[in-house]
């Protein structure tokens, strides 16, 4: 079979857009696999260290990163609140009659 060399470049194309996304899931999986074996546990072994239970010390964490999360918007809600009051308040008159 005689192959032109557009259809050669589509089943090039065709092969590497089957492939790589199979090469890219296992890579993806390989990476997380390694930081399941070895980089997780820091709470267990900090509960260990405290002598509590993990689930209290995984989910004291969870907490405190929604509240400062929330502290942190509230806090930019209240600046904007603020700047937008003193903008209305403190503006320059050029005249005693723009009052």
């Amino acid at each position: 079979m005689f192959l032109c060399e557009s259809s050669y470049f589509f089943i090039e194309k065709t092969l590497i857009n089957s492939i790589l996304p199979y090469i890219l899931i296992k890579m993806i999986n390989t990476l997380r696999h390694y930081f399941e074996r070895n980089g997780f546990g820091v709470f267990s072994r900090l509960a260990d260290r405290l002598g509590m239970r993990a689930v209290n010390v995984r989910l004291f964490f969870i907490y405190v990163t929604f509240f400062t999360v929330g502290l942190s918007f509230g806090l930019y809600l209240t600046m904007a609140f603020l700047l937008k009051l003193k903008d209305k308040i403190y503006t320059k008159r050029s005249s005693v009659f723009d009052l």
